[in-house]
């Protein structure tokens, strides 16, 4: 049986109070102050994951007692020492890799100290993350009814994970947006893709400009803060946002009833999985990162499989193929990190219409 470990951590103070109780009653700084002191903890036991190749797998979750907020705002080091003793946890308790969730694969540089630090593979899972955020996309895109030729748009194009996106989107569509602040960091894609002569290409400074016209867009961009608001969207467009920090404002969602904002899929894993913690998922389902982390388990190869912040499109189209082999699918979207129902898509299709 092959053997996995993924990291989780809370992401506010109400995950906190869901073990612990007393924390409702806490100031949010109290909540930290108490978490930051605290060990890396065992959550639970992983059973019943099985490939369509017979494979099985069983795997444990073990949580890094910081908040998302600490993440970001703590000392690096002292960060990235949390990660790397949780990461060891994982490694005593047997597993052959380890997966780095929510912003435990956003802090320093994307798991490559992490993988120093123990004798186990690492991976951040943003390999599958974008394979399915590309694929839910478009999925979404079909429930809401976009247009034939729907214009694509990457926020944030200029980096790894948004180039990969770049050269996916623009096997199926027409026409292409990439933002970026600086136009020198798209010039390979713009490059490559009026090479191949399949997709027009267009390069824009800020998405303000640029996303009234885009109805299918993914947001991986590296900003501090939102940067996709209310007012920037198309009605009836579609928005992927993986960034971490998000780079879609939550008032889109709360303004704008005509546009549907998801941030990738959730997974559905093969056998009969128990992972002994609810993610706010339906059962058996999943984050993508923690089924990559999954897939290369039942692999057995153990070997770290998305470090750093280079990412290379044959590895997403890699991990897709044995995501395929072993029977992960996607089963539907979250939003906000609740599932996204089908009546609610219904709905912003309607309120679209209108227009």
């Amino acid at each position: 049986m092959e053997k996995f470990a993924f990291i989780i951590h809370p992401m506010d103070k109400s995950d906190v109070a869901r073990k612990y109780k007393i924390a409702n009653f806490l100031p949010e700084s109290a909540v930290e102050w108490v978490v930051k002191r605290m060990e890396p903890k065992y959550v639970s036991h992983v059973t019943g994951v099985r490939s369509k190749t017979g494979t099985e797998l069983e795997g444990w979750l073990v949580g890094c007692p910081l908040t998302a907020r600490q993440m970001l705002a703590l000392d690096e080091g002292f960060v990235l020492d949390k990660i790397t003793a949780t990461a060891k946890l994982a490694q005593e308790l047997g597993a052959g890799i380890v997966g780095l969730g929510a912003f435990t694969s956003v802090v320093g540089d994307a798991g490559v100290t992490i993988k120093a630090g123990v004798d186990i593979a690492v991976t951040s899972g943003n390999s599958y993350t974008v394979a399915t955020a590309v694929e839910g996309l478009f999925k979404a895109g079909d429930l809401m009814n976009a247009p034939a030729d729907s214009v694509g748009a990457v926020v944030g194009a200029g980096g790894s994970i948004g180039k990969v996106c770049a050269r996916l989107m623009a096997r199926r569509l027409p026409k292409l947006i990439l933002i970026d602040k600086n136009p020198d960091a798209v010039a390979d894609v713009v490059a490559d893709l009026k090479q191949q002569g399949k997709c027009e290409v267009e390069v824009a400074p800020e998405v303000s400009t640029a996303l009234p016209q885009a109805d299918l867009v993914i947001a991986v961009s590296s900003a501090a803060k939102a940067i996709v608001q209310a007012k920037d969207l198309k009605r009836g467009s579609v928005v992927c946002d993986v960034a971490r920090p998000r780079d879609v404002s939550r008032r889109v969602v709360e303004e704008r009833n005509d546009v549907l904002v998801i941030e990738g899929g959730m997974i559905a894993v093969p056998g009969e999985p128990d992972f002994g913690f609810n993610f706010g998922f339906p059962p058996g389902t999943a984050y993508a990162c923690m089924s990559e982390t999954m897939i290369c388990a039942l692999e057995g190869t153990y070997e770290s499989y998305t470090l750093g912040r280079d990412l290379a499109i044959d590895q997403v189209e890699r991990i897709g193929q044995l995501a395929q082999k072993h029977g992960f699918e996607l089963a539907g979207f979250r939003s906000f990190e609740r599932k996204v129902e089908e009546d609610y898509i219904e709905s912003v299709r309607r309120n679209a219409s209108r227009g």
